[in-house]
């Protein structure tokens, strides 16, 4: 039996969520994604399609990981016709990787991707990141492609 829950994040994790999502993009600052954390956990997301952040919850209380979860119209590899869930973000403490939290946390993304009729959930990974693209391939998900991203200001 695990010593963990999954559930839906409450705006009393912001805090917590918010380190953790500026260790996986350490872009920004904790600050700074507690910001952004801010409205969405109270309900008030800013975007117009479906966005869930799921937590992994210690049995002591600590957050151990998450996982963004979004509905998109279209990712690419997936079925262009139905909408997909996208994982927007996914990261566990590296002190507990490897005791099932990372897989129980996209278990439950599933499980609502689901609920908003979706029948694929998609996601992206770094060129050089390894150690996602092995979480990746390790439940369930296959590469449809690679790719280089660019940008332009006008």
């Amino acid at each position: 039996m695990p010593n963990f829950l999954v559930r839906p994040a409450r705006p009393e994790d912001g805090l917590a969520l918010a380190r953790l999502r500026a260790a996986l993009w350490p872009e920004s600052s904790a600050e700074e994604h507690f910001k952004e954390l801010e409205p969405i956990l109270a309900g008030r997301p800013s975007r117009i399609l479906p966005l869930i952040y799921l937590v992994a919850e210690s049995a002591a209380g600590g957050i151990l990981g998450f996982i963004e979860a979004a509905l998109r119209s279209y990712a690419d590899g997936c079925d262009p016709s139905q909408p997909v869930g996208y994982v927007e973000g996914w990261y566990v403490t590296e002190e507990h990787r490897r005791r099932g939290i990372g897989k129980a946390l996209l278990h439950a993304a599933e499980s609502w991707a689901r609920t908003q009729g979706c029948k694929e959930i998609a996601s992206d990974s770094e060129l050089d990141n390894a150690t996602s693209q092995r979480a990746h391939q390790a439940t369930g998900f296959q590469v449809v492609g690679r790719a280089l991203l660019y940008r332009k200001s006008l």
